[in-house]
């Protein structure tokens, strides 16, 4: 007899993966086994930063990175389709042939891109933007292509128009709305909107309808309906909207929404009481939503049905924040102002291309909606106030004004932060009261911040204040050693200018270190002095990697990684590196910063195998350290036929400028010769891409475990500007963050973010400008390579050496016997050297010389 049942799911979309783990974390699987269905090859992956694809790639994207549920109660099938409904036999088929029984049945298969049927919509060369194969195939067609237009100036539309943007493809966006993100925003925001778009390079065409794609086999040209021109394109992609994808339902004879849809009740229950439906395929009360959150909510709903419990769909937050094309725009609430006798607050500055709105009630006391264009600060304070019913203050146009913080305003526990995960602030604040201190441990335990992360600087604001309130202050001491925090002990060291370990901790530590601050003060007084690492007041500091100027492997081994500025060789340099792999046996791999690693050298054969280095021309590559690394570069305008400017000597001008800025992580940069962004400069912590008018300067992106995308600093920078800025910005860093801080995190808590960051760099708010230059020229004024200082310091060459009587420096006064066939040092016949390592596990007999 049967006693587990069946859930099939039809679609392995986010709304899909979001019912399967609800399903696992509330215990379902526990009496059913689940059965999802996928028609992608890939599992689950995230939507909303689709187009973040071309930096991260599909693993990056993926919330199943390793194919499969932990759970063996769910089973994952890919790459097949649903082809029918049986509902008499309870049962679906599968393109594979399988057919399979349920008990119940979820459909979650989404929605798919609207294609409106234009004569030329099938031609070669046009796409849509909805799965990452749809990406794949723009990516492929963008490689040639010079020209592009995206039909749509929607959500969608403005993100495939970044992607087309960022592959370097000149865009025009067209929209049969008179302005863009209509659904979104009124009229005057879509003007600052559409200037913002516009500014970055890009051309809109508002309130025109597309007549045809023009061209034979392959797409030549786009026709506007009551136009003569024909505008000349390589490419089309669609993203005019899309329908939800109830095709399965319809031909099972479920009830369909009058728009499409499948039909379902408060419980996303569709017609037939065994058949669910959720997200974007789904019409509860007849309306389709086409965000992430409604249809994670239905995925909870159905979940909760199953078990028995009491939830029920009424409704959803469709409010929105994101970044398009750079610009910051947000929509909340009743954001035309349908209300009856609602009233309208507006702020718009014209000039700075910030547009603000606020709809408030008839009575002035309550928000009921806003739109914010250029600067979405305010929207995780405003978009909680609607949902909340808090109380409007005496003057609200506060709340939009320049400078306004929204100090003072208090939102109630069942406010919602996180529409995407439907967290409250209750639930935030509960979260920090169980133990999790900081806005990235709250995002890891309720789920807040990790889909679309428009909110997490509002769950920061909520751990900050709750520890106010409690009266607790986060220790931010660097270690038990320190009472202050590395930016202000980087301070105390250039007031006081100190230059050794034991000045510092004596006036302001206390005990004699650890290995926490060490190697942090080491690093300051190298960012401050320039200093080689292996000097003998500081060497102690150092950690293994620093200490032997290498980087220790899994093996014991170490890396030897000499600098290749901007990727550029000479062949006799390349031969160099080839006959000392040979010769000492080493393992080499190209990396994906442009340089040649070799690996599996011995302690003992570095300074040989620099000393051959050195002599070609080589320099140490800093691959050991927490300093600049590369900065990778594409061949530019030398050879590259989309390249508008000189990528290669811009990247060897700044490699050669910071290479040894010790910093309190490592730092990596690059330069592109085009808006086609060959060298992922945007994924580097300082990314610099050309334009027609000069450089752009993004900062403060990294790849590793946590990628971020840089933020555009200043735009159409000469090269004389764009070098004092970058100065500034990693002066200001190595100065203010905390210790082993990415510059992505570093500039999440600075206050004001990267507008603050810009303010100081650019601006020049505090004053410090030419300070910070001071700082950089004295670095590059004092830079020497520190392999070759090594090579001709013989006291920093007594370092390397493994061990006692090491291969090459024997001492006459050890000699071996084997004890069970292992040789072991026997009784010294004289003195040991004192510093001298004997092998672990080796017997120590004799007295060694100088001993206590």
């Amino acid at each position: 007899m049967k006693t587990r049942k069946t859930i099939v799911v039809a679609g392995h979309g986010m709304v899909g993966h979001r019912f399967v783990q609800a399903a696992i974390e509330r215990g379902l699987t526990e009496t059913h086994d689940i059965v999802v269905i996928g028609e992608e090859p890939r599992p689950a992956y995230d939507r909303v930063a689709l187009t973040s694809f071309f930096e991260v790639g599909a693993q990056e994207l993926s919330f199943l990175p390793g194919g499969a549920y932990e759970d063996p109660r769910v089973r994952l099938v890919l790459d097949t389709q649903v082809l029918g409904i049986d509902r008499a036999s309870h049962s679906v088929e599968l393109s594979s042939g399988e057919r399979i029984g349920y008990d119940e049945l979820v459909l979650a298969t989404g929605a798919s891109p609207f294609v409106p049927p234009m004569p030329g919509h099938d031609l070669d060369g046009t796409f849509v933007y909805r799965t990452i194969e749809d990406l794949e195939a723009i990516r492929d067609r963008a490689a040639t292509a010079r020209v592009g237009a995206v039909i749509g100036g929607g959500l969608l539309g403005l993100e495939a128009a970044n992607a087309l943007h960022q592959l370097g493809v000149q865009t025009h966006v067209v929209e049969l709305a008179p302005r863009l993100m209509a659904v979104q925003i009124d009229e005057a925001g879509g003007r600052t909107l559409t200037r913002h778009v516009e500014g970055l390079g890009l051309t809109v065409h508002t309130g025109v309808m597309s007549e045809c794609v023009q061209g034979e086999d392959r797409v030549t040209g786009l026709k506007f309906k009551d136009h003569d021109e024909v505008l000349p394109l390589d490419m089309v992609v669609f993203s005019a909207g899309i329908r939800p994808r109830d095709t399965l339902a319809r031909e099972a004879g479920l009830d369909l929404a009058e728009r499409g849809g499948v039909l379902v009740d408060e419980q996303c229950r569709s017609s037939d009481p065994h058949v669910w439906a959720i997200g974007e395929c789904a019409a509860p009360g007849g309306k389709m939503y086409g965000l992430v959150a409604p249809g994670y909510d239905m995925a909870e709903i159905v979940v909760d049905a199953l078990l028995g419990g009491p939830g029920v769909f009424a409704g959803a937050d469709m409010s929105t924040k994101l970044k398009l094309l750079g610009v910051d725009v947000a929509s909340f609430g009743d954001a035309h102002a349908t209300t009856p006798d609602s009233l309208e607050l507006v702020y718009s500055d014209a000039v700075a291309g910030v547009y603000k709105k606020l709809v408030i009630s008839e009575c002035g006391t309550k928000l009921l909606g806003g739109v914010l264009v250029g600067d979405a600060s305010a929207y995780g304070l405003l978009r909680p106030m609607v949902a909340s019913g808090l109380p409007l203050p005496e003057n609200p146009e506060e709340l939009i004004l320049p400078q306004s913080s929204g100090a003072g305003f208090s939102l109630p526990a069942e406010a919602q932060i996180c529409s995407c995960n439907n967290v409250s602030k209750g639930e935030i604040e509960q979260a920090v009261a169980d133990g999790a201190e900081s806005q990235a441990a709250v995002t890891q335990c309720t789920g807040a911040g990790s889909t679309c992360g428009s909110c997490k600087t509002q769950v920061k604001k909520i751990v900050e204040d709750y520890f106010a309130a409690q009266g607790k202050t986060i220790d931010k001491s660097l270690c038990e050693h320190f009472a202050m925090t590395r930016a202000e002990l980087f301070d105390v060291v250039l007031v006081h200018g100190y230059t050794r370990f034991d000045q510092i901790i004596e006036a302001h530590g206390r005990g004699r270190g650890c290995d926490i601050c060490k190697p942090a003060i080491a690093s300051i007084l190298a960012s401050q002095l320039n200093g080689h690492v292996l000097a003998r007041e500081n060497r102690t500091l150092q950690d293994t990697n620093d200490a032997y100027l290498a980087n220790l492997q899994r093996n014991g081994t170490y890396s030897v990684v000499p600098r290749i500025p901007g990727g550029e060789i000479t062949p006799d340099k390349l031969i160099v590196i080839g006959e000392v792999a040979r010769d000492f046996d080493l393992y080499t791999k190209i990396t994906g910063g442009q340089r040649i690693d070799l690996f599996g050298a011995r302690m003992e054969d570095l300074p040989a195998i620099w000393t051959r280095l050195v002599d070609a021309g080589f320099e140490s590559g800093h691959a050991y350290g927490k300093s600049l690394r590369t900065v990778k570069s594409c061949v530019g305008s030398t050879w590259c036929r989309y390249g508008v400017q000189d990528s290669v000597g811009m990247a060897i001008e700044l490699e050669l400028r910071y290479r040894g800025l010790r910093s309190p992580h490592k730092l990596k940069g690059g330069v592109s010769g085009c808006a086609r962004e060959c060298a992922e400069a945007r994924g580097k912590d300082f990314g610099i891409i050309a334009t027609e008018k000069g450089w752009n300067l993004y900062v403060c992106g990294n790849g590793g475990a946590n990628p971020a995308h840089a933020q555009l600093l200043a735009g159409d920078l000469d090269g004389e500007t764009l070098i004092r800025y970058l100065d500034r910005f990693l002066m200001y860093y190595i100065r203010t963050a905390d210790r082993l801080q990415r510059t992505s995190t570093w500039l999440d808590s600075v206050e004001g973010g990267l507008d603050r960051v810009r303010e100081i760099v650019v601006e020049d708010a505090l004053g410090l400008g030419s300070e910070l230059e001071a700082a950089m020229a004295a670095h590059i004024d004092t830079y020497v390579d520190e392999w070759k200082a090594t090579l001709e310091d013989p006291e920093k060459l007594g370092r390397f050496v493994s061990f006692v009587n090491a291969p090459d420096t024997p001492d006459p006064h050890i000699t071996f016997r084997e004890e069970r066939a292992m040789p072991v040092p026997a009784e010294p016949t004289g003195p040991v050297s004192l510093g001298a390592s004997i092998p672990v596990g080796a017997p120590v007999t004799g007295q060694v010389e100088g001993a206590r």
